[in-house]
Formats: structure tokens, C-alpha cells, sequence
């Protein structure tokens, strides 16, 4: 097993409205998602996200959405094909800009709530996102979600000519596919500073998960995906990037 990066979405201040406490976060990460306008972010908080991953030598990745900033991206939109390609690309390239004057360049894109979603559970918006990703640079992987079995997307990427980054989540429960539980769904999201850790330990050292049916889970993951919203979680994060770390999981 290689050791495991670990990432979060960052950059979803808009304007008077802050969320998320990006500076507290940035030291424990690797690769940091920033949001590209669409669901949350603006210029002045994605250029200032931009300048707090340079200084910490973060790693960047585009964050696109749905545009939909009143749901914070999380609502499917009947968008076309074309659409979301270029909606996609659209967004790359407005945060690829901002890096440019800062002496940085997006290196991944990574979509953000329900296109996440949508993108792995219906191949034809897989295609329309892989589209924009090549478009704009083939070099950049993808960052998608880490189930069960993997090869279909693998050979979708392929397909495509655009390479993958498999996520798992240290804070969210799974299906019995390897799929991550609903939101609206009890128990969706652990708050147990205990259980996450465990859970990122897990993942990171190839042991079985339990699903949500009570199956063992095995991900494969490139990267894992923590979050910074509150002390408490900045607390979890900094407490799994030292157990990674004791144990060489992560780098």
C-alpha cells in the first residue's frame, strides 16, 4: 500500500459569508479543493485560497459544481452533456487563472457534491466531465470516489485518455457498494472524533470497513478526504495526520 494524501474542500467563503476555517486546515493537508465559483467561493476568497496553499506548498485542484450557489451545489440539476463539460471547463479555467498570478497551476479537478455523485453513478455525465478535464489539459487527473469495484470507471478514464485519483472519506459511512450514504440518511455522517480516526486508519492501512449492511468494505484509495469546518474537526484532522504519519500511511 502507498502511503495516503490527504484533501479537503476548501475556499467555499462567499463574500461577508465565511465558512470553513481554511487557515487552520491548510498546514495538515496535501492537496487542497477549492471552489470555483459555482457552489460557493468568489474571486477575492479563490485567489486568497490560492495564496494560503502556495504558502503552505499545497497541492491544487479545481472544486467545480452545479451552479448553485443556494444549495451549495448538493442538488442534481438537469443539465445536458454539453453543458456540464462546459461548465466544467469554465470553472478550471477561472481558478487556473487566479493560480497563474500566483506563481501556481491547477494540478487535479475534483467536482464537488452532486456532480461528485452524479458523475459516478451515470457514465454519460462521467464523459461530459472527462471531456472538459482533457480539454483543458489531459495531464490533470480526475479525483473520484473509491467503491467496491472500480474498473468500469478505470476503463471510462481510459477511454477518454485522462487518469484517475481514487477518494475515500474519513467521516462518512458507506453503502454496501462502496457507495457513500445519503446525506438525508441517519448516521450518514460520523461526528465521533474516535470513529473518524479509525476509520481514516483503516482505509489508509487496507482493512475492511463495515457497511451500512453490515458487509465488509475494502477501498483502494489514492487520497482521503477530511474537513475543517468546526475546532472539533481540525482537532480530528491534525490527530490523523499524526497516527498516519506514525505509522509512514501518509507523506
Amino acid at each position: 500500500m502507498k502511503p495516503v494524501k490527504l484533501n479537503a474542500d476548501i475556499g467555499e467563503s462567499f463574500g461577508a459569508w465565511k465558512m470553513g476555517l481554511d487557515h487552520e486546515i491548510m498546514p495538515y493537508i496535501d492537496m487542497a479543493n477549492i471552489a470555483c465559483g459555482f457552489h460557493a467561493s468568489d474571486p477575492d476568497t479563490m485567489r486568497q485560497t490560492i495564496q494560503l496553499a502556495v504558502h503552505y506548498r499545497v497541492r491544487i485542484g479545481a472544486h467545480p459544481a452545479y451552479p448553485d450557489l443556494v444549495g451549495f451545489g448538493r442538488r442534481s440539476m438537469a443539465c445536458s452533456a454539453s453543458e456540464i463539460e462546459n461548465m466544467v471547463l469554465y470553472q478550471i479555467g477561472a481558478l487556473d487563472g487566479l493560480c497563474r498570478a500566483e506563481g501556481a497551476r491547477v494540478s487535479y479537478v475534483k467536482p464537488h457534491g452532486a456532480l461528485y455523485n452524479d458523475m459516478v453513478a451515470n457514465p454519460e455525465i462521467f464523459s461530459a466531465v472527462a471531456r472538459a478535464v482533457k480539454a483543458y489539459n489531459p495531464d490533470l487527473p480526475l479525483m473520484t470516489l473509491a467503491t467496491r469495484e472500480t474498473a468500469g470507471i478505470q476503463q471510462q478514464a481510459s477511454e477518454h485518455g485522462i487518469s484517475l485519483l481514487f477518494e475515500a472519506f474519513a467521516d462518512r459511512a458507506y453503502d454496501q457498494d462502496g457507495k457513500l450514504v445519503k446525506r438525508s440518511l441517519p448516521g450518514a455522517v460520523h461526528h465521533d472524533t474516535a470513529l473518524i480516526i479509525d476509520q481514516a486508519t483503516r482505509i489508509s492501512e487496507g482493512r475492511p470497513l463495515t457497511a451500512s449492511d453490515g458487509s465488509e468494505l475494502f477501498l483502494q484509495a489514492d487520497t482521503l478526504c477530511v474537513h475543517g469546518d468546526n475546532e472539533e474537526s481540525i482537532a480530528a484532522v491534525r490527530r490523523i495526520r499524526e497516527v498516519l504519519a506514525s505509522t509512514g500511511r501518509t507523506v
